[in-house]
């Protein structure tokens, strides 16, 4: 039987459309490899996506007694979090909107072979 152990993360500062960029390397890939990829990735985003991979092989771990050498990561996706909006005073009197994206990262893993 193939267990799905699932990590979230919310509210991550940072731009899906740039988190997005780093989490494409990692689909499919094993889980150890993605979190070496993750490492010389020269991103800011490579930092939290790595974080919910460790967490996702924490609770696969922890949780389901699953071997680490065995999961590889079935599912990663990037979903738009709320948008802090902010202004800053332009010329003439005008404001000039400032948009602080957030980003929520889903990473899924599964167990290799048994499928």
């Amino acid at each position: 039987m193939a267990f799905e152990v699932r990590a979230v993360t919310k509210y991550v500062r940072m731009s899906p459309r740039k988190m997005r960029l780093v989490v494409d390397q990692v689909r499919g890939l094993a889980a150890d490899e993605a979190l070496a990829i993750l490492k010389f990735t020269p991103k800011a985003a490579a930092k939290p996506v790595a974080k919910v991979i460790r967490s996702a092989i924490a609770n696969a771990e922890e949780n389901f007694g699953l071997s680490r050498e065995d999961l590889y990561v079935s599912k990663i996706f990037v979903d738009v979090g709320p948008t802090h909006k902010r202004w800053m005073a332009g010329a003439r009197g005008r404001f000039k909107p400032i948009l602080k994206r957030t980003s929520h990262i889903t990473v899924v893993l599964k167990e290799k072979g048994n499928s």
